[in-house]
């Protein structure tokens, strides 16, 4: 892992947890996937609900998407750029995710990504996620074949 000059320990950290965390949605690992967030993490996810309110709920959602993945799993952050201080960091960027179907074929979409992150306890956690997709105003159909520039 390559570390630039003017980024901050804080930053580094943060990146650390978010590859953990993206190698555990890889491999269907609920347990790597949740082990970061705070017990009173509100999330927005991209599927299903409004927003999921503590731990126990977003496990639950993960669940549920990792059902969705009978295949290898797709999740890569691309573009990322993280903030962080002692005690509070962002990142956002985009992630390519998907899967492969029961016919073996590649399905993915690109979404954003924003997380907020607290050390608490001396550990670093996630407090807040928000997930989004592009969508066509007029059809109302989510955008996933949308590519970055």
């Amino acid at each position: 892992m390559k570390f630039t000059a003017s980024e901050t320990m804080s930053e580094s950290e943060i990146r650390v947890l978010l590859e953990h965390w993206s190698h555990s949605v890889r491999s269907g690992y609920i347990h790597g996937i949740v082990a970061h967030y705070a017990p009173d993490i509100l999330a927005f996810d991209a599927i299903a609900q409004l927003q999921f309110k503590g731990l126990e709920a977003y496990r639950k959602h993960w669940e549920y998407c990792m059902t969705m993945c009978t295949g290898p799993m797709t999740f890569e952050l691309h573009d990322l750029k993280i903030s962080a201080d002692a005690e509070l960091a962002f990142a956002y960027g985009l992630c390519r995710c998907g899967g492969t179907n029961e016919k073996g074929e590649q399905q993915s979409g690109w979404m954003r990504f924003t997380g907020a992150f607290r050390k608490l306890d001396g550990q670093w956690r996630t407090v807040h996620e928000h997930w989004s997709t592009p969508f066509d105003m007029e059809s109302g159909k989510a955008l996933l074949d949308l590519k970055p520039e």
